[in-house]
């Protein structure tokens, strides 16, 4: 059984989310929360597989509850009416976003996401929980949330190629050739796609690095599929020793 807790303070929500949890075959709901030190200590004692969380609660925030946490769960479902939380969300781990009120198809999709990592890759089970000090860490998240005016698109990282700001908007070009138009700056992402993964190149450029394949005249990055990205004067140095480093 796949044991989940709720943290929510909204009693009406809270029921409702109990009940689609219920609706699901091999879930358990052992508890629910619905203040920041409440939903500590639930997490704390009983370890739940899944826990969803609302990120704005009376007292606090989701956020908060995590930062008082020994070990951050990276098996945490967020639930909220507002969506410009997205991108805070994925910084902690998180294993799926969802939007109120939450929509039954939803919720099994992200109850499935979790199936298929448990199945997939047993190890991930005992890997579930990461420390404070390693959420700040220059790790590369395994997804991130694209979030345009109509959704929230989780994308896994790996297939994002390439980033392009434009002003207040970012283009994402992922590797089946499609591309999304998100309305935050480049530098919003920076931060989630750090060195070395992702090279700066220019102002309005960030590359994912596995899909470069060289340099041309040392003024462009080219990448497998021929395109080129321009590197600016100022970054070629340091682009070239992320891509060539001396001995």
């Amino acid at each position: 059984m796949i044991t989940v807790a709720i943290i929510e303070d909204e009693p009406a929500v809270r029921k409702e989310i109990s009940y689609l949890v219920q609706q699901e075959t091999d879930t358990e709901l052992i508890g629910w929360g619905d203040s920041v030190g409440t939903a500590v200590k639930l997490i704390e004692e009983k370890h739940p597989d899944i826990v969803l969380m609302d990120i704005q609660l009376r007292d606090g925030t989701a956020f908060d509850i995590l930062k008082k946490l020994a070990f951050i769960p990276q098996n945490v479902i967020f639930i909220t009416a507002y969506n410009h939380f997205a991108i805070k969300a994925i910084k902690y781990g998180a294993l799926d976003y969802l939007l109120k009120p939450v929509d039954q198809s939803e919720l099994k999709e992200a109850l499935e996401r979790y199936r298929r990592k448990r199945e997939n890759n047993p190890q991930w089970m005992q890997r579930l929980s990461m420390t404070h000090d390693a959420l700040h860490s220059s790790e590369l998240p395994e997804s991130i949330a694209l979030t345009s005016i109509h959704n929230v698109r989780i994308v896994p990282v790996h297939d994002i190629v390439y980033c392009k700001g434009d002003g207040p908007y970012t283009f994402f070009f992922l590797n089946d050739g499609s591309k999304e138009l998100i309305s935050k700056p480049l530098k919003y992402y920076e931060e989630l796609l750090p060195l070395p993964y992702f090279l700066r190149t220019h102002q309005s450029y960030l590359v994912n690095r596995s899909y470069i394949s060289g340099v041309n005249r040392s003024e462009y990055i080219v990448l497998k599929n021929k395109e080129e990205i321009p590197i600016s004067s100022r970054r070629k140095n340091a682009i070239l020793n992320q891509l060539f480093p001396q001995k």
